[in-house]
Formats: C-alpha cells, structure tokens, sequence
C-alpha cells in the first residue's frame, strides 16, 4: 500500500485510545498527517497525560502504519495533551490543608488482604530513599498494623509545646513520621467504636500532632468504602488516592468500587493510579519462571479499563512479609528485585503527583451532612 494521507488515516482508524469508545480518527485525536517520500508524521491530542496511555498511543500508530502500510516508513508521533476543563462549582467548600504538608496520598483497597499496608509502609520508606520528607498516619481504626511493619508497636508518642499548644509527637524509625491508634490501645484490646467516636480520634491523630515539614502524608485507609473513608476527605483536602489489588477477579470487584468512590462526583479525588501486590511467584530454584497465581494483570486490564495510570506490580515474595512481621520494610533492603519494584512504583507516583497538581486545582475536603437518617456527601 502506498504512503498517503488517506492510507495513513483508514490504518488509523483500526486503533482506539485506551478508554474511549471511537478510533482515534472518529474521536478526533488525529489532528493532522503529513506525509512525504517514506517518511510520515502523526499528530495527537489526547485527553489524558498519564505516561503509560501516551506510550502505547505513540506504539500503536507505530506499528499500525508499518503493518498495513509500508513496513519501512520512518514514522514520527507528535503528542499533545488537552485535559477537559472540569467546570467549577461555587458552592464548594474550601479545605484547609496542613500547614507544612505538601502532599497528602491516601492508599486504598476495596478488599482487605490485598497487601495495602505493606505497600504504604515500602511506599514511605522508598520516597524517603529518594529524599523526600514522609510521614505516615495509619487510618485503619481497627486494624492498625503500621505500627508492627516499622518496629514501633511498643512506642508512645511524646507531648510537645508548640506554640503554646500541646501536641503529640510523631514516633519516628527509618527517617518517616508515624501516628497510628495502634500506639494507644493494648496489642490484644480489640478498639470497639462507633463511627463519630473512630473519626474524633482521627482527627486529633492528624490536627493534635506536630507533624513539621512534609513532601508526602501517606494515609493508611482501611479497606472497604465507608464511614472512616469519609471521616477522613471531610477532614483533609487529599492531593489523590492510589489504590492496591491484588490480580484475582474478586479482588479486582472491590478495587473498581474504590476508585468509583473516590471519582463520586461529590468527592472527586484524583485516582493517581493502581498497584498490582502479588502479580507473580518466582520460586528461588527457578528464577525464570512466573507463577501467576491469583491471576495474570488483572489490575493492569482494571487499570486501562477505568483510564487511570497503572502503577506497577509487586511479586509474591516470601521476604516482603518476613520483612513487614520483623518490623523492616522490604523496600529498606539494596539491590534487590524488590526494591527495583517500589522504586519503579514509587517514581510513577511522584510523577503522577507532579502531573496532578500541574493539571488539575487543589482537592476541596467533603462537607458532610445527615439527612433522615442517611449520610450525605456535599463539596
């Protein structure tokens, strides 16, 4: 087939961007195609910036033109992004962040098991790695286990003055800033509370504390999508929200139900992207082969379905939860298969991050009312 623009254009409409329902003709993310001798140039313009969606956009046209084209043109793919202007409400409410807290990235699951705290905990200590300022407040009220990856667990926070107020000090180990409610309750008292009760505690670990400068505040969220979730986006503006699966089908059910809740329209909190925990099992005796045992890329296919950023994958490896019962994050350990996997996860959520807070106006904290016995979510 010759090279012309006509022919470049009907290969063209054989391809459909990641999550969008018309090829990239029909859809308008080809602006333009030159062509000229061998060589031919592509336009696009995407709605989207996530690196992973553009990549594969610029692969796809790629390979496109050289199968049912001509296999040897030089092709050249522009990119330009145009992200959808979100119409502004005036009647939201403000959210006052932190003082000193740059960033604050809440880490989710729809089903407990998934490995939620552990990524957190590898999260935290990876981003320390990488210079950043990191603090850690463990929001899961009723099963607080951050205390128990970082060796504090028999730690109590200290009282300090500051500025004439008494606040509670941040236990410190590896370089991040924790509070959790592990730290007041005995290892076997089970913490038995109401939701008003869960979220006053809440909001004095996070506004009673002197939690000084901070690039990144993890929240360690439970699972599910309920009281305690809300309790914490009326309390805090959240920079966005990165949510961990595992591969298996059921898994992935609840996953897709938290980033539904954090995408509600009421709550709007920018979904940074998912994390694959237990992709693979790779035995020590054969180190070329993988196992996929819970399943293979389910959250990744979750992750192109929903169009938000796929973040990375996690293998099934023995010493990520040996490493998480001692009390020394895995991730803390050089030149391993494990820390190459956080780094990797680690840098996509800064990146992420960047992006966000580049494209998109800060996150308003929720303002929540009850009406007639039921919760109702309000900006």
């Amino acid at each position: 087939m010759s090279i012309s623009k006509q022919n470049i254009l009907k290969a063209l409409e054989t391809i459909t961007v990641s999550g969008e329902g018309k090829n990239m003709v029909d859809s308008g993310a080809v602006q333009n195609v030159v062509t000229f001798a061998d060589e031919v140039v592509v336009d696009l313009k995407l709605t989207t910036p996530a690196l992973h969606i553009k990549k594969r956009a610029e692969a796809d046209v790629i390979k496109t033109i050289h199968e049912k084209v001509d296999a040897n043109a030089k092709v050249q793919v522009n990119i330009k992004v145009e992200a959808p202007q979100k119409p502004q409400n005036p009647n939201l409410i403000k959210g006052k962040p932190i003082k000193g807290i740059q960033n604050i990235v809440a880490v989710a699951s729809g089903k407990g098991g998934v490995g939620k705290s552990t990524v957190t905990a590898n999260l935290a200590v990876t981003l320390s790695k990488m210079g950043f300022k990191v603090g850690i407040l463990d929001a899961d009220i009723y099963g607080p286990s951050i205390p128990i990856m970082f060796d504090v667990a028999m730690e109590k926070p200290l009282s300090v003055n500051v500025e004439g107020k008494s606040k509670m000090k941040p236990v410190e180990n590896y370089g991040i800033k924790i509070l959790s409610i592990g730290f007041f309750t005995q290892p076997d008292q089970a913490v038995i509370w109401r939701g008003p009760m869960a979220a006053k505690a809440l909001n004095q670990l996070i506004f009673d504390a002197d939690w000084g400068e901070l690039d990144f505040m993890l929240l360690d969220l439970p699972p599910g999508t309920g009281d305690i979730h809300l309790s914490i986006m009326q309390s805090l503006p959240i920079t966005g929200a990165v949510v961990v699966s595992t591969p298996q089908n059921v898994a992935l059910a609840d996953a897709r139900k938290g980033v539904a809740m954090f995408r509600q329209e009421n709550i709007d909190v920018p979904v940074l992207g998912i994390v694959e925990n237990m992709a693979y099992f790779t035995p020590a005796e054969l180190p070329n082969n993988k196992y996929y045992i819970f399943g293979k890329e389910g959250a990744k296919h979750l992750a192109e379905d929903l169009k938000v950023p796929f973040l990375g994958e996690v293998p099934l490896v023995q010493s990520i939860r040996e490493a998480g019962d001692v009390g020394r994050p895995a991730a803390l350990q050089s030149a391993t298969p494990i820390e190459e996997a956080f780094e990797a996860i680690t840098r996509n959520v800064v990146e992420e991050t960047v992006r966000r807070n580049e494209n998109l106006p800060p996150t308003e904290a929720i303002k929540i009312t009850t009406m007639a016995g039921c919760s109702a979510v309000k900006k």
